[in-house]
């Protein structure tokens, strides 16, 4: 999927879920859509990109 983070071993997109959630769709909606995806591999999704948008801070070492 061209290096795309996808859902656990499915070809589907995260960024998908993500669209489809900002669409407005429930998550009962999507897994009805899409039947390979489980429940919990919604906010799976979403926590993935929260994560991956966060900003990290590294203290830098004093010099030596």
């Amino acid at each position: 999927m061209d290096g795309q983070p996808c859902i656990r071993g499915l070809r589907f997109p995260v960024v998908t879920v993500l669209r489809m959630v900002a669409g407005g769709m429930s998550v009962d909606d999507i897994v009805s859509e899409h039947p390979d995806l489980e429940p919990e591999d919604i906010p799976a999704a979403l926590t993935y990109a929260a994560e991956a948008l966060a900003e990290h801070y590294y203290p830098l070492r004093p010099p030596a």
